[in-house]
Order: structure tokens, then sequence, then C-alpha cells
């Protein structure tokens, strides 16, 4: 292809079989992309499917290990964000890129400042930038306020604003923008864009949000697992479409064959009107009622931001300020650190095995019994050859390959490493077992095996909440799926019930429904 490609004349950037390969996972597989000129290029797909990704090869954040792109007739290659900027293409993140201790207008010339005879940083100019740019999007702050001290839809707005001044901007990529924002800071933000596109300005809108998809957007491009799936013109799609597109219908894991009657099952765990407020006022997980049957696998199942790590982190005490009754075997909780959660028989396998679930600088063995240390000590010493048994025994129940258990942990493959984070969890004996993300990061046999040892497990008695993004994991594990939205519990299904289709709508649901502020 090379110097003969062109891209047509409605297409501002063309992207030529992009693959992304991470350890463990293919974040990105032979994916094309039309950037159309002019329009609200929407991408959408479920989490993991590779839309931030791509647009992460788009901003030169990150470059792609194999593929092309063009723009107009010439072949581009960011090396990074300053590369991609000399070339009009801004991003907004969806994780916040600001700097909390410095003020407004110092953040939104952050590397674009303005100078006096080269030397001196022309504050001026920068206040009167700043203003300009809020007063159009019609958010106005005190330009002197720290960051940090204002509220995430006000930080949302200077992100966007960040973008708004730049003077050659041809591509502004949105992860999330409206995430943070109010109904009314949304419409704000939509009449911005309309002005953005008339003036030609290129849009990429990402957004969990169906009906913002279908307002906003021009152009829609469906992700799937790292692969392209299809795009059309959003005037002549629905919301049943993108949804069918999005899943794609098909399931390769076998569905949990249990023949259990669950009403004749006594609960273990009873949960009842849990909230965690959020900085700002709302909640992060919002009058939320759900309870656990004793051998049961519970799944939770929701978009990013939905809160569904944060009623585990409220279950194992990282949030003492959350409200709510929670009742084990019938007896009411008052949660109040983490160790006494483990000692009360909770135990939580972390989405992040790296950065909350392993020691690093700890060998296979030490990783493994690291939470259950206080059932391996005499007095104040530790049982080292009863801690030795303990592991041994673990490492055989779930088949840990791991050739001597005093190698270091980060000599072991990625599924082995979870397999690790979930014996640790299991050696704590614990009553309730809360798995977030157990399978994310690993390749398809060692996902396989952790479903295994979550069946195993489950049909021995033990109690198993777990949190899937991957619809054909949650589909296939589950006794029943609770789904939640914006922190409402926005659906609940039990057996046949659990279709793909069904919990992808209810995940949508929190995002249309007018909450009143209780």
């Amino acid at each position: 292809m090379g110097e003969a490609y062109k891209c047509a004349e409605n297409v501002f950037l063309h992207a030529e079989k992009i693959s992304k390969i991470y350890p463990g996972t293919k974040a990105l597989d032979q994916v094309s992309f039309d950037l159309l000129k002019g329009k609200v290029n929407v991408l959408i797909g479920e989490n993991g499917a590779g839309k931030s990704t791509l647009m992460k090869m788009i901003a030169g954040i990150e470059q792609p290990n194999e593929g092309t792109m063009y723009i107009g007739d010439q072949e581009v290659y960011f090396k990074d964000t300053t590369e991609a900027r000399k070339h009009g293409i801004g991003i907004i993140h969806q994780e916040l890129s600001l700097f909390p201790n410095l003020n407004v207008y110092q953040n939104i010339y952050m590397n674009k400042e303005k100078t006096k005879s080269r030397v001196v940083l022309d504050d001026k100019k920068h206040m009167e930038g700043a203003r300009k740019v809020l007063e159009r999007l019609e958010h106005p702050l005190d330009l002197n306020a720290k960051v940090g001290e204002l509220r995430v839809g006000q930080q949302q707005m200077i992100e966007i604003a960040r973008n708004l001044v730049e003077d050659d901007l041809k591509v502004l990529i949105m992860d999330e923008p409206t995430s943070s924002l109010s109904q009314q800071e949304v419409q704000v933000l939509f009449k911005i864009m309309r002005e953005l596109t008339a003036g030609g300005i290129s849009i990429v809108y990402i957004s969990h949000r169906l009906e913002e998809i279908m307002e906003i957007g021009d152009h829609v491009t469906i992700l799937r697992d790292g692969k392209y799936v299809a795009d059309a013109e959003v005037k002549d799609i629905d919301v049943p479409w993108i949804v069918h597109q999005m899943t794609g219908g098909a399931k390769s894991y076998p569905k949990r064959d249990r023949e259990v009657d669950w009403s004749k099952v006594e609960n273990v765990l009873e949960v009842k009107d849990l909230c965690l407020p959020k900085q700002g006022g709302g909640y992060l997980v919002d009058h939320l009622d759900f309870e656990l049957k004793k051998g049961e696998v519970l799944g939770i199942y929701g978009l990013m931001g939905a809160g569904r790590s944060e009623v585990f982190e409220c279950l194992m005490g990282l949030h003492p300020e959350h409200t709510g009754e929670v009742k084990l075997n019938g007896e009411a909780l008052k949660i109040k650190s983490i160790s006494e959660q483990i000692d009360k028989g909770f135990a939580l396998i972390p989405e992040d095995r790296q950065a909350q679930g392993l020691v690093q600088t700890l060998d296979i063995e030490k990783n493994c019994s690291l939470s259950a240390l206080k059932r391996y000590t005499k007095g104040i010493f530790l049982d080292k050859k009863l801690e030795g048994e303990k592991v041994d025994g673990q490492i055989k129940d779930i088949h840990i390959k791991v050739a001597d258990k005093k190698l270091p942990i980060l000599s072991l493959s990625g599924g082995n490493q979870q397999k690790v984070v979930i014996g640790k969890g299991i050696l704590t004996e614990p009553k309730i077992l809360l798995m977030d993300e157990p399978s994310r990061g690993i390749d398809i046999g060692a996902k396989t095996e952790v479903f295994d040892i979550i069946n195993q497990y489950a049909e021995a008695g033990l109690s198993i909440i777990v949190i899937s993004s991957e619809l054909q994991e949650i589909v296939a594990i589950a006794d029943r799926v609770i789904v939640l939205s914006n922190g409402l519990k926005t659906g609940e299904f039990n057996g046949d019930e659990i279709e793909q289709d069904t919990l992808v709508l209810a995940s949508y649901k929190g995002h249309h429904t007018e909450k009143k502020e209780s």
C-alpha cells in the first residue's frame, strides 16, 4: 500500500490493520478505522473491546505493534503525544490528567504556555484565555482555585477546556467525557461539539450512554474483543442493533449446569440499603439490596463506574463512611477494618493483581500464605512447617504450575500468578469469596482453570461473588446475576434469564434514570 494510499475526501485519518499486544492479551487485532472529517465519530464496545487502546494509538500515547496510519496521502507515525498534537490531535482522557496542586488557568495552559519576551510567563493572557474558554463552556470558575479542591464535574470541564485552547485543533478524542457531568453540563458540551464539527473539526466520542450516542453521534464504529465488528450512520440504526453488534450473541464457555432449588438454601450474606456517597453529591453505590446464598456464585455485571468494585470495598472495610446494613449468617456486622473482615470470613481477590494482590519482592510461598499468617503462628513465631504444608496443599488444590515455591512470584505466568492470589484468599478459610475480574489479563486456558476453581469451591459450599466485564464469562459462571448502572441495581436475573443482550440493556438503564437526591 505505502505511499500509493490516499484517504478518501471525507476521511481525516485512516488507521489500517492496527494491532496492539500487551503481555497476556491482544488489545487490538487488525482493526481498520476511518476518522471522518467534521463528524462525531462514535466508538462503542464493551469494557475491554479495545476502544481506548485504539484512541491511544491515534493520540500518540501508545504505538501499535502492527499497522499503519495515514493523514491524506501521508503515512504518519506518532512516537508520542507531542507528535500527534503537531497534527492537531487532542485527547480528553477518561482518567483525568490534571495537576491538583495547580490552579485552573495553569492547568488549562499547561504545555501551551504564553510568554512575554520568550522568558516570562504571560499570566494575563493565560487568565484571559481561560476565562473565555470557560465562558464558552458556560462554566465560569475562580481561575485561581486549586484544581484538586474542585468537584469532579468541574475538573472534567477543565480537561475539556485544555483542549479547546489549542490553536490548530483538528481532532478531539473524548473518552467518556460525560461520566462526571450533570445533564445540563452534558447539553452544553453537546452544543460545543456541534460548533466544533461545524468548523470542520473531527470528534471521536467514546461513551457507554446509548441515548447520548443516538443524540450526538453521526457515525458509529463497534469493536468487540479487540476486533472491528461493524460501522454505520447513526441515522440508520437503533439501540437493539447496537446491543446485538456489541454482544454478538456468541457463547464460548459452557454454562454451569447446577440443579439446585435456591429457594431452599439459606442466605449467608444480606445487604440492605448499601450507600457510598461520592464527592460532589450523589452516590457511587446507591441504596443497594442483595443477598448471597451458601454455595452460590452471584455475578455482578456493569460498565466502568457502575459501582461494582466499590461494593466489594464496602464489604471489606475500605469505606467506613458507607451506610446501610450488612448481615452475615443473620448477624448484623459493624464493618471497621480489612483485618476484621478477613477474621469474620471475607476474602477479596482484587482486580489489579500486580498492585493489590501480590508482593512482587516475595516468593511464591510467602505470597500464598500472606493473608493467613495468623493461622501459622505459635506465640509470636511463625510455624514455617505448618505454613509450608498449607501452601503445598493449596498449590496442589488449585493446580498452580510451579517448579519451586521459593521462586520469585514474577517468575510465574499471569494465569499462575492469579491462582496464587486466589489461593492466598482461600487459605484464610473464608465464608465469602469476593472476586473482582478474576480472569483479567490471562489466557483462555488459564481462564477455564479459574472457572473450574470457582465451581470446585462453590460445590464445596463456599459462597462467591464474581465481578466480570466479560459477558460470556458472567453468563457461563453465575447462578444469578445482578446488574449495576451508576450505582443503582437495574436488574436481577436467574438461570435461563441470564442472557447477554438482557444484561447489556440493564447495564445502560441507570444512565437515563433520573435519580432523586436522598
